[in-house]
């Protein structure tokens, strides 16, 4: 699916706040059919890994599907795969081609305390969802909490790599969802806006805005990130049950007012100049949209911020 430059400047110029209103409906029809597919499997399995590249919105849209079951009488329960961690070991931590730290592989994880935990809950065992502090690089099971699924309830686990082998492989049975910002916006017959181009935005609005990080920085580490999404993430997108979409027709209008400054402010110097520039013409060709009109409850507020629901 793509969207067209041309019909959402029109929308907004004409009616924003109602073209706001509109495509956020649509991306709620997308966690409805979500969950509809949860539903319909829950006698399989009650376990749900939801996966999707960096900037995709896995966590809103796990907990907007939290919601949606929990209106159903489904008790839901969304745990981040990030606290499966394993704590740092320089001797065997994953490394890449130049030697750093592989921060994208799935080696990082513990997959053996994952395929533990999804048996046990399966069997409407309690567990303990472990919790990893990442100021310290390591997991502290001390902070853990126990988790134990009754009937009509559903763990959801998020993150990166919830579909890969070493998790989805060896618990087949479980309910399989991916997620990504899979719609360019088109001009013309030309791609104006790339769908990875969105989740870049969203990750470097979000890093500097809540992690401290400029957007220099996060463009040195997003050609990782896409390497990481190509050997470790897309090759198990279409083994998902279902599909989401998360791009937003209007979100670079709103993202704009956010990007465009960050952009201005890189260096020229930086050797990702080139596809700044581009970037940033690619921006100038949208209508502006008040981010005040942002929905609370809308997925861009996981990178905005002033949303309803809480991140940890």
């Amino acid at each position: 699916m793509a969207y067209q430059l041309q019909e959402i400047n029109a929308r907004i110029l004409a009616d924003a706040p109602g073209f706001l209103r509109e495509c956020d409906e649509t991306y709620h029809q997308r966690v409805v059919d979500a969950s509809d597919k949860i539903m319909e499997r829950m006698d399989a399995s009650p376990i749900v890994l939801l996966s999707g590249p960096s900037g995709s919105g896995k966590t809103t849209t796990a907990l907007k599907i939290e919601e949606e079951l929990e209106r159903r009488g489904i008790n839901s329960h969304t745990v981040s795969l990030d606290n499966y961690f394993k704590t740092r070991d320089p001797a065997t931590a994953p490394r890449t081609a130049d030697g750093e730290y592989d921060l994208e592989s799935p080696l990082c994880l513990d997959m053996d305390l994952l395929d533990e935990t999804f048996t046990r809950l399966s069997r409407g065992e309690e567990v303990i969802i472990p919790h990893f502090e990442f100021s310290r690089q390591m997991r502290n099971d001390e902070r853990g909490r126990p988790l134990k699924l009754e009937k009509n309830e559903v763990a959801i686990f998020e993150g990166i790599h919830a579909l890969g082998p070493g998790i989805a492989g060896p618990h087949p049975e479980a309910t399989r969802l991916y997620i990504s910002a899979r719609s360019n916006i088109m001009d013309a017959g030309n791609v104006k806006f790339k769908g990875t181009w969105m989740r870049l935005t969203r990750r470097a609005v979000r890093d500097y805005s809540f992690r401290g990080s400029d957007i220099a920085y996060t463009l040195s580490q997003w050609a990782n990130v896409r390497r990481g999404e190509k050997l470790y993430i897309s090759p198990y997108k279409d083994t998902a049950h279902v599909m989401v979409d998360s791009s937003l027709p209007y979100e670079v209008s709103v993202m704009k007012n956010y990007a465009l400054p960050l952009l201005k402010a890189v260096p020229e110097e930086n050797q990702r100049r080139s596809e700044l520039l581009e970037l940033m013409a690619a921006f100038d060709a949208f209508e502006p949209i008040d981010p005040d009109l942002v929905a609370k409850n809308s997925l861009l507020r996981e990178f905005i911020g002033g949303g309803s629901y809480r991140y940890k």
